[in-house]
Parts: structure tokens; sequence; C-alpha cells
């Protein structure tokens, strides 16, 4: 079994680090040295491919494009023809289809007929659309004065990648548009990470599967659900473990079958202050675990650590129960943490700036993530406005919200007009 560094040892690198009071930028920092990429690879066709992690380095095996081609319908000629006084006057000697090279010669004076993705003919180097010059004849064109210069609509061999260079890093994330430049190099196959295995369940005994019949003081699973959805759209495989009573052997075989499992594990409910013990004594029972009040809002509880089960251990994730701290805890450090252990090494969503158009109130000491909505203003600024009601519990305003705005530690109250951040979601 790999040795993972301990929950003592990442806290003994951090500064300052109080678990009692835990800054959102220093829980990214443990959580970065928590978590290790995965190792197993696999080769999957590009057609399966999309949304997984390249595993090495995809080195082009040749030039893309082939060849030098024309970028338009047009005439291709040689640029150095072209005067700064007069107009060209050229005759047409042949027609270059695209799929195949054409075999003529071309003389000073000539020009040939060229479909896009063409061949260049030898000794050309620049192509008129055909909209932009006139058409004496059916075999003779006039370029008119100063409509475009020497080289122009030439699409150069290997312009777009040569051969012996990446095409992919290692780490990217396998996109549409990868997925295209992929397949444009002939391999019919990439070698990825294998997906990410992630266990989860919510946790507590007010808690209703669908289909049991309601009763007093108990709630539907809405965070299973929600759960689902994020790690579903980052391509883990899922392992739904349901809902776990707050029962010691219950909570306990959950956690060992999660462990034998599953890569992470991802739990809703008993990690805040007054909730049954339960579920926070079978996290210590098992493995090396930490329960932190981050300075944020929503979801100041969490438990982090790892589980052990034999030879096998799992990254643990103990997120709040209320429905709106799970999706926010979720989006601002178990996504980041997965998507570490997954391999992939890309840069953070972006995070972008709009104006407020209300005043957020906040006092300095914690990150607040307030679900907002993002439009653009008479300016053409982007400008948002909060969803209303902020509550923890109020899942109705993560399903009006297009962005999260974020108020950083040390802010204060924003004033009407002032700039914050916004993550789009």
């Amino acid at each position: 079994m790999t040795e993972h560094p301990s929950i003592a040892e990442i806290a003994a690198n951090l500064e300052g680090y109080d678990p009692q009071a835990l800054p959102a930028n220093e829980v990214l920092k443990f959580l970065s040295a928590l978590v290790s990429p995965i190792k197993d690879i696999e080769s999957v066709e590009i057609f399966n491919a999309l949304g997984r992690v390249v595993a090495q380095d995809v080195i082009s095996p040749i030039d893309v494009p082939p060849h030098d081609n024309s970028a338009m319908d047009g005439f291709a000629f040689d640029g150095a023809a072209l005067s700064s006084t007069q107009a060209l006057s050229l005759k047409i000697v042949g027609t270059a289809l695209a799929g195949k090279a054409w075999q003529g010669q071309v003389n000073v004076g000539e020009c040939v007929k060229i479909m896009t993705g063409a061949i260049m003919p030898d000794g050309l180097n620049t192509v008129i659309p055909q909209e932009l010059c006139q058409i004496e004849s059916e075999h003779s064109i006039v370029i008119p004065l100063g409509v475009l210069k020497q080289g122009d609509n030439r699409r150069l061999r290997g312009e777009d990648l040569l051969k012996g260079s990446p095409a992919l890093r290692q780490g990217a994330l396998v996109t549409p548009a990868a997925a295209g430049l992929l397949a444009s190099l002939g391999q019919p196959t990439v070698k990825v990470m294998r997906r990410l295995k992630v266990a989860y369940f919510s946790t507590g005994d007010e808690i209703l599967s669908l289909g049991e019949a309601p009763r007093e003081g108990a709630v539907f699973d809405s965070n299973r659900y929600t759960v689902h959805g994020l790690l579903q759209s980052m391509g883990c495989d899922m392992i739904d473990m349901g809902v776990v009573r707050d029962d010691p052997q219950l909570l306990e075989e959950a956690f060992k079958a999660a462990a034998q499992k599953a890569d992470a594990i991802i739990t809703s409910g008993g990690v805040s202050v007054g909730e049954a013990d339960f579920t926070k004594a079978m996290m210590k029972k098992l493995g090396d675990v930490v329960f932190w009040k981050i300075a944020m809002r929503p979801g100041r509880p969490m438990a982090v650590g790892r589980l052990t089960e034999g030879l096998r251990s799992a990254v643990l994730f103990g997120l709040p129960g209320n429905p709106v701290a799970v999706m926010v805890t979720f989006l601002a450090f178990v996504k980041p943490a997965l998507l570490q252990m997954m391999g992939h090494t890309s840069d953070a969503p972006p995070v972008m700036r709009a104006r407020t158009q209300e005043i957020l109130r906040k006092k300095p000491g914690r990150t607040e993530y307030q679900r907002g909505v993002v439009s653009r203003n008479d300016q053409g600024e982007l400008q948002v406005k909060t969803t209303g009601n902020q509550g923890s519990g109020v899942l109705s305003s993560m399903v009006q919200a297009n962005a999260l705005i974020v108020l950083a530690h040390s802010e204060s109250t924003a004033q009407v007009g002032d700039w914050v951040d916004v993550l789009m979601l």
C-alpha cells in the first residue's frame, strides 16, 4: 500500500493551521497535500475518451496539415506577381480539387482554380477568394489592386502541429476539440487515466430515501442526487451506497465497504457540532481524520482524511448536511481535489468580475459564497444580483443561480456598483 502523509504531517507544514478556524484558501492547500493522482492507465477509443484525462503526452506522428493547402475556394497563384500600382490579370490553366495533387505546370501570368483543402500546386503561395476577383471569362480573372497580399489564404504544412511535437500534454482533459485533434493524427485510441471511483452516501435517521412514506420530522434525501450529478459531470465511476442510519454497526459496514471499493468517499451529514457522534466516531475509528470548522458560509463543518481497509485506502470528504452547503463545499474544495486525483493538471475555473446590483453584507474573517445571477448591463459590463434567500437549506436558490458570488476572507460589505468575484456554475 502506498504511503500517504498523515493529517499531522500535512498540518505541520501549514503555517498558522487551526482546524477550528480554517480559512478557505488553507483548505485547498491542505487537500492538495492530502490527495495524489491515481496511477492506472487504460487505452480507449476516441469516441469514448470525452472528459477523460490524458495519461501521457500525445506526440504527433505527422505534420498537420500534411501539405500546404488552400483555405478558400478561389484561385491559386504566385503572390510575387502582385503589384502595388496595378491590377493583376491571370490565365486559368486548370482546377485543383481537394483529395489529390494537381499535376500540371503553372507559368508566369497563370493561376489554378482551387477548392478549400486542396494541395497548393508547386510554386504557388497565395489564394484569391473567388468573390474578391473579377471573372473575365472561363479562362481568365483579374485581381483588383490592394485586395490581398502574398501568402494570404494558404494553410502551411504543419502549421497546426509539427511531426514530433506534443499534440496533448499529460493531464489535459479530452474536450470535443481535443478529440478532433486526436482524430486528425490518425490515431483511433488514446491512453487515459482510469475513471476515479467515488462512493457516496447520506447519513441520518431523519433522511428518507425516495419511495419511502413521509413521516414527521423526516426529509427526503436530496444530497445524494446532487452529489451524483456533480460526480457524473466530472466523469467519475459512482458507487451509490444510499442512506445510512445513525447506527454504529451500519456506519462501520458502510465506511469499510466504501474504502474497499473506492478511491474517494463522500458523505453528507453527521459532521456538525451537536449532531449524533456516531458518524464522527466511526470516521475516527477507521482512519486518520480531522474535523474542521471552516471560516466560510455556507458549509462551515467538514471532515477530511483517509480511511483504510486492508490494503486499500480512500480519501474521505465528510460534508455538512444542508443541501446548499453540500454543493458549495463540493465545488469549492472537493472538486479540485478529485481533479487532482484524476491526474488533471489544467488551471482552475476562471473567477470573473462583475458589478453588484445590491448591497452584499459581510464581515471580514470568513469567505462567503452567495448564490447569484450574472447578466450584462447596458455598458456591456457583467453585473450580478443574489437569488434572494441565502439560507443553506434553500436548494431552489442554487437552481436559480448561474454563479457563486465569492466574497473573500478579508473583504467586508460590498456596496451597489462595487466589483466582486463571481465563479460561473
